[in-house]
């Protein structure tokens, strides 16, 4: 039985979201995770990343207890987050052609390995060029976005192309335009955005399918523990030292 309740509605319709995309995106999820599982055994590195709120999920899987030791951020100054001043800032940054390129050429990505880019809309600059000139330099690209904003928004990409249309493997998030989901009469403006709690799951969804795939064929996934159970730091440090090569936020 539904909530009444703003409290109740929200948790109704973040449920029906992650329902839907577990039903709807199964066999994406698993070609995802299928995607990461091969490209840990064949030695690649693994990189998330995200330019504003969509930076969260990209974050929620680096040095994350329950994650794979081998995914790193991938940062872009000024668009990771809102800690930028002012916070405007990041969202004019999204808009720079090049931007994506020139980090993608600082950056210790190279051919074989992988990429996790993580866009609500898919529409800008920044994760379009990302996603296109990974794949130039010959990484794989799976894209997180929703894939509503391509029939219903302009893409802001000189391409007129979409996050979606660069992308190995597509997970769509299913969210609506604008994100909120919740409406009131007395309330101008909706309001209680869900995104990041599917975003988050589904890539969770994600890396859990790249354990188990890996597991499946005789290797050990190269998994964090948390540093606040007995034997966390011992275990961690032992996988860092075994996958220095392949991890960069450490040391």
């Amino acid at each position: 039985m539904s909530d009444s309740t703003l409290a109740g509605q929200f948790f109704d319709a973040a449920i029906g979201l992650l329902q839907r995309v577990r039903d709807e995106e199964a066999g994406n999820v698993e070609a995802a995770g299928t995607l990461i599982a091969d490209t840990v055994a064949d030695g690649g590195r693994l990189f998330a990343f995200g330019a504003g709120h969509s930076s969260l999920a990209a974050q929620d899987l680096v040095y994350r207890a329950g994650s794979l030791a081998l995914m790193n951020l991938l940062a872009v100054p000024g668009a990771v987050g809102v800690d930028v001043m002012p916070a405007t800032l990041g969202s004019a940054l999204e808009r720079v052609d090049g931007l994506a390129s020139a980090v993608l050429d600082s950056s210790p990505a190279r051919s074989g390995d992988l990429l996790v880019i993580v866009s609500l809309s898919g529409r800008n600059s920044l994760p379009v060029e990302m996603a296109m000139h990974a794949r130039d330099l010959g990484l794989k690209v799976i894209g997180v976005t929703s894939v509503a904003y391509a029939s219903e928004t302009k893409s802001r990409h000189s391409s007129g192309t979409y996050l979606k249309d660069h992308c190995d493997v597509v997970l769509d998030s299913k969210i609506a335009i604008g994100d909120a989901v919740l409406t009131l009469d007395t309330i101008p403006a909706p309001f209680a955005s869900a995104s990041t709690v599917v975003t988050s799951a589904l890539l969770q969804a994600v890396m859990a399918t790249a354990a188990g795939t890996l597991a499946d064929r005789g290797i050990e996934p190269p998994l964090l523990r948390s540093g606040n159970v007995d034997g966390g730091h011992e275990w961690n440090g032992r996988v860092f030292e075994e996958y220095a090569d392949r991890i960069f936020y450490w040391r």
